[in-house]
């Protein structure tokens, strides 16, 4: 049975232009993917396009006696075939990416061998699917798909990532010979210098770096740079980027961290599978440090909420022109801040501008959100009543609101939130878990400044609360209880430091609560008065 693999390379990347040729021990990125991949003996073509960015890469490909074929840059399904006009429908295609240096010979040997015992239209390895690193990516099916897809599609996403119209029509099945491993969170690409630092690392101290095993690699990415630290990803984890653009919290220390350590704590992450960062207008510069920390690459694997701007300063009774202007500038200044063209969600901050100015701004961000400079539209929420406002309009897609777990305030609230994530796509985010950092404070001041007086009976409630639930700590039980609500789909959480971050997200490596427990804490816990529960009623001294 014949066999052929494409390794796909271009050198006009938009994250890192020219990395296909950045040297990883000495040799170039593209090289050593190609080497790699024929380690075992089977053939390798790689498939570039004719533009003149990519003349030193096939110049350099030629260096080193590797099979070289350019064709269209854009339309690399096309390329690709054409690299393959000589072989059989029925041979093997075998899919590699020149950004991915860790698949080798033994690997693809291994999937073409299980491709072809399970008589398989479509075999892939890459994820948590498989439990090998994103990055470990190969591709196999039959080269009479990939035409079958010329002959029967046009679409551009078709055309640019060559396969998935075969997946549409014969389905995926995923490579799990080796799920045990578990590292399918971690991340062995090189898609910007962050990566290839990492990927740099890695093979520092390698003897062969064409002959040495990808799971010899794989061993060595753990204390990698920006690297899980979890044991899975914490997909329900939000990162509220408040305290990394201001001072925010009753108990905030350290103040706003400098850019070089605001950075670290957003790609760490993101790197444990952090998938919304929160921020807003109002939260100092916070839209600014985010976006000069994602600007090497890192921006797209994180979904960014900002929140519209307060419009503090629109006048009394604005005129319709001055309300769009100032809803205008709040999402151009977003924009430029975070170094996007189009924002992913947009919150309104203030709930009431749902309906003030008859519900003027509403209509406008809907206007905007069409033309395609919004992704999708939420708003923010201070009380159950702008909760239940909100749930009434199906163009809200989601939603944030301050919950903890003593507050009782949202019970009749929870049960129309339920009910409309029953009909509709609504997304639920819990803000304030550790009601500003009040719950993990032991200083009276802070309490009183909270109008609690005698805070000792809480702090008992709490303390006992730890051990019953079988939690580590405050930070821990706050942050558990949240996350087990089945209503809820993620927990913003704020911080100053890296290390309080990292102390933060063991609780979101920790199971969930059960009902049992869940149900002991409600029916247990303290009440509070409304204005403890609420931030905005507390004395400034």
């Amino acid at each position: 049975m014949s066999s052929i693999i494409i390794l796909q390379a271009r050198t006009s990347s938009s994250r890192l232009p020219g990395k296909v040729l950045l040297p990883v021990c000495g040799v170039p990125l593209a090289v050593l993917a190609a080497q790699r991949a024929a380690n075992t003996g089977r053939r390798v073509i790689v498939a570039t396009s004719t533009e003149g960015s990519d003349d030193v890469l096939v110049d350099t490909l030629e260096r080193f006696d590797i099979p070289c074929y350019r064709g269209s840059l854009k339309r690399v399904l096309d390329r690709v075939l054409a690299a393959t006009s000589n072989f059989s429908e029925s041979s093997v295609f075998i899919r590699l990416t020149a950004d991915n240096v860790f698949p080798d010979g033994n690997l693809i040997d291994e999937m073409v061998a299980e491709f072809l015992s399970q008589e398989l239209n479509y075999l892939c390895c890459n994820g948590l699917e498989s439990g090998l690193p994103y990055g470990m990516s190969v591709e196999v099916t039959r080269l009479g798909h990939l035409r079958e897809a010329a002959r029967c599609t046009e679409d551009p996403a078709d055309q640019e990532h060559v396969t998935p119209y075969v997946i549409r029509q014969y389905g995926v099945t995923n490579f799990k010979r080796y799920q045990h491993l578990n590292k399918g969170h971690y991340r062995c690409t090189v898609d910007n210098f962050d990566d290839y630092l990492n990927i740099g690392r890695v093979f520092k101290s390698v003897n062969d770096p064409v002959a040495v095993s990808s799971f010899d690699l794989i061993d060595r990415l753990d204390d990698g740079i920006f690297q899980p630290t979890v044991s899975s990803p914490v997909l329900d984890m939000v990162l509220g980027a408040a305290q990394l653009g201001m001072d925010y919290g009753i108990a905030n220390h350290q103040g706003a961290p400098d850019q070089a350590q605001a950075a670290s704590i957003l790609k760490t992450a993101i790197a444990n599978g952090v998938g919304f960062i929160d921020t807003a207008r109002a939260y100092g510069n916070s839209e600014a440090v985010i976006g000069r920390s994602l600007s090497g690459g890192w921006s797209g694997r994180a979904r960014i909420i900002t929140k519209l701007s307060p419009l503090t300063h629109c006048s009394s009774e604005p005129a319709e022109e001055e309300l769009k202007a100032q809803v205008d500038t709040s999402i151009l200044k977003s924009c430029m801040s975070l170094g996007v063209s189009s924002l992913d969600i947009l919150m309104l901050h203030r709930a009431n501008h749902l309906t003030m100015w008859d519900g003027l701004v509403w209509q406008h961000l809907l206007q905007i959100q069409e033309e395609g400079m919004i992704g999708d539209l939420g708003v923010s929420v201070q009380t159950p009543e702008e909760l239940m406002d909100a749930l009434q309009k199906p163009s809200v897609m989601y939603l944030q609101l301050p919950f903890n777990i003593l507050d009782t305030r949202w019970e009749d609230a929870i049960v129309e939130i339920i009910q409309v994530k029953e009909r509709r796509a609504l997304t639920v985010h819990v803000r304030s878990s550790l009601l500003q950092g009040l719950l993990v404070s032991r200083e009276r001041k802070h309490w009183q400044r909270a109008g609690v007086n005698h805070p000792e009976e809480l702090w008992k409630w709490l303390d006992e609360t730890i051990v019953r639930s079988g939690c580590n700590n405050v930070v821990d039980l706050c942050i558990r209880y949240v996350r087990s609500l089945p209503w809820v789909d993620g927990v913003v959480v704020g911080m100053e430091s890296l290390e309080q971050f990292q102390s933060n997200i063991e609780s979101f490596d920790q199971a969930l609560l059960d009902a049992k427990v869940i149900s002991e804490i409600d029916a247990s816990r303290p009440d509070l008065d409304s204005k403890t529960l609420d931030p905005a009623q507390w004395s400034k001294e």
